[in-house]
């Protein structure tokens, strides 16, 4: 069985026309989605199913509630959001009213023992961006199950906040970097492409567009692809960030070095779309230098 990030498979939706289907929803076991409503003063999540609300009690809302690891902010920030969950039977409500009980911790229970539990380093999976912090970026591994990848592994060339290369709510994929004690660390870096193969793309006596991404006494790291950078010249005030036209004036493989003249500064916003040059299946070893370089960068998983 796939297990997607929470709210990106819309086949999951929970659509139910009356109770006969929610009684056999009980019985099949099947995970659905649904938007959460309300967060109640008990924490509680109400949850839309259709014809009905559904409610996953504060316990059932995610792994590490019970256990005390996990905060009640990661159940009052789903309101507005689709959660998953299996449908688990009904309760009597203080009136008499027939509640129908979810559990969202019964799916991501089950998530990590047939997926998480079962990947390998290396393994390429899809993930959306769930938050974004100076440290890294949070990503939905699967039925709102949690990882991070640090800031450092978002991309060869370095920037001040994850914001510049991602945005909340966006699919990407990643590789498993680290496994240890139960927590996982994923990478992106080593997807978008070597030195060689972003090199590939520019050519001497080109002018093109990049971004500031450090400015220096000796020279202006310019970003031209998210794995790429060249250091330019100083000339003229311009500041980390910033968009400027630049002339690719050489292009040393052996060293990693491209040399750039700015031109201009622009108006122009930076692209965040992601090209991958890897995609898929397991990586056991990338290595981001050329051959013949004066120096081996590389990643072993």
């Amino acid at each position: 069985m796939n297990f997607y990030p929470e709210g990106v498979n819309n086949a999951l939706v929970a659509d139910f026309k009356d109770y006969d289907q929610i009684k056999a929803a009980v019985k099949s076991g099947d995970i659905y989605e649904g938007r959460v409503l309300l967060c109640d003063r008990e924490h509680n999540l109400h949850v839309d199913l259709g014809f009905a609300e559904g409610v996953i009690p504060r316990s059932e809302g995610a792994l590490g509630i019970i256990e005390g690891t996990v905060r009640d902010i990661a159940l009052i920030s789903k309101v507005g959001k689709r959660v998953c969950f299996r449908v688990v039977g009904f309760q009597s409500g203080e009136n008499g009213e027939k509640n129908i009980i979810l559990s969202r911790r019964m799916v991501q229970l089950r998530c990590m023992k047939e997926f998480v539990d079962n990947l390998r380093c290396g393994e390429i999976i899809s993930a959306r961006v769930t938050r974004l912090e100076g440290f890294g970026a949070f990503i939905d591994i699967g039925c709102g199950i949690n990882s991070l990848i640090p800031i450092d592994m978002l991309s060869v060339s370095r920037i001040s906040h994850p914001r510049e290369r991602l945005d909340e709510g966006e699919i990407i994929k990643c590789a498993l970097k680290n496994r240890e004690n139960g927590k996982l660390t994923f990478t992106l870096k080593e997807l978008l492409g070597t030195w060689e193969e972003n090199a590939a793309r520019f050519f001497v006596g080109e002018t093109v567009v990049g971004t500031v991404r450090s400015v220096e006494s000796y020279g202006v790291f310019v970003e031209l692809t998210p794995n790429l950078a060249g250091l330019a010249e100083i000339s003229g005030s311009v500041r980390n960030g910033q968009r400027v036209s630049v002339y690719i004036k050489s292009v040393i493989p052996e060293r990693m070095k491209i040399k750039l003249i700015i031109v201009d500064t622009c108006a122009t916003q930076g692209e965040k779309e992601l090209d991958y040059f890897i995609s898929s299946g397991v990586i056991s070893r990338w290595q981001y230098s050329p051959t013949g370089a004066d120096r081996v960068i590389e990643t072993v998983f």
